[in-house]
């Protein structure tokens, strides 16, 4: 099966090849101007060391601080035109060219309990998408192997979030965010306990894409229909949905304007790293933003704000304990 023109990218990611290609294929500029650092233009390409003659990236280490990681991708459950480095933290796509839509899962079902993770944009962003999400289990990660489509949230199994600004699922779309690039972090926080489902940009919160998440059993999932794209997982979280995490979820809320809330909370130094190292993710979550496209209810019982119908859900369960 031909490869889409739109999707074919040059080994260098120095873009020279772009302007001979058809204006009337928007899809095949990459998106510029939303990285999470100024690093894009950065004199020296580092390598993964394991991907040596596939495909050198402008791989900055910004956002990078985690070191211990809940989960990674999943050798054993991915597209067969995927290729993991970095500790399998890094999954390449389609390494030669591009025929279809490539996914990925991570190797850890999501449990009950709060759930974050970022996943950064080390390649260029392009072609028809590029997406962050969850699904279930039943997700077919193959399926549209020689297909270019929007895989995740193409069913009522999966929720996904196109480099566009578009969220999916049951097919529909809806316009949820602006757009994101190389150099793009973007978050998402499962709440399995309040059952929401929360996309950040940046570090910055984008808002509630779903709602009605209890007791599923999701897994953090990835798409891309381009060729020699790359994504990164900088930080898995998880924990509990105890008194801790609720008074820590709060705290943050009440003191948004600080990189990390601990740095302001007068406490015993043994207590700040004991709340750093289970829920330093929870303190320096940034909710507060001004009010982000609207998504529709349709078909992704989405939500236009991360604290309105969400903190609302939120009190209302701890009512009910």
């Amino acid at each position: 099966m031909g490869t889409q023109r739109g999707e074919v990218h040059s080994d260098s990611d120095s873009e020279p090849e772009f302007s001979s290609l058809s204006p009337s294929i928007p899809s095949a500029i990459p998106v510029t101007g939303e990285s999470y650092c100024n690093c894009e233009n950065q004199s020296e390409a580092p390598y993964c060391s394991s991907l040596h003659g596939l495909h050198r990236v402008k791989d900055c280490q910004c956002g990078e601080e985690d070191e211990y990681f809940d989960w990674v991708w999943d050798d054993l459950n991915k597209s067969t035109a995927t290729q993991l480095t970095c500790d399998n933290r890094k999954v390449n796509f389609h390494m030669e060219y591009s025929c279809g839509t490539a996914a990925i899962r991570g190797n850890k079902e999501l449990a009950e309990g709060q759930h974050f993770w970022e996943i950064k944009m080390t390649s260029p962003v392009y072609g028809t998408d590029m997406m962050v999400g969850i699904g279930t289990s039943d997700v077919n990660l193959d399926k549209y192997r020689h297909t270019f489509c929007s895989l995740l949230g193409k069913d009522e199994d999966s929720w996904g979030l196109s480099y566009t600004g578009l969220l999916h699922h049951k097919g529909d779309k809806t316009n949820f965010s602006s757009r994101f690039g190389q150099g793009s972090i973007i978050g998402v926080h499962l709440d399995t306990w309040h059952g929401t489902l929360t996309f950040f940009k940046n570090r910055k919160c984008i808002g509630v894409a779903a709602t009605k998440l209890q007791n599923k059993k999701f897994y953090p999932m990835v798409c891309s229909t381009a060729a020699k794209s790359s994504m990164k997982v900088i930080r898995s979280c998880a924990s509990c949905t105890s008194l801790q995490y609720l008074c820590c979820y709060r705290l943050r809320q009440l003191l948004p304007n600080y990189v990390d809330t601990l740095e302001v909370l007068p406490l015993p130094p043994g207590l700040k790293q004991v709340l750093h190292n289970k829920l330093g993710w929870v303190l320096s979550m940034n909710y507060s933003t001004s009010k982000p496209s609207s998504a529709s209810s349709s078909g992704s019982d989405s939500d236009s704000s991360c604290g309105s119908d969400a903190e609302a859900c939120r009190r209302k369960r701890c009512r009910r304990t």
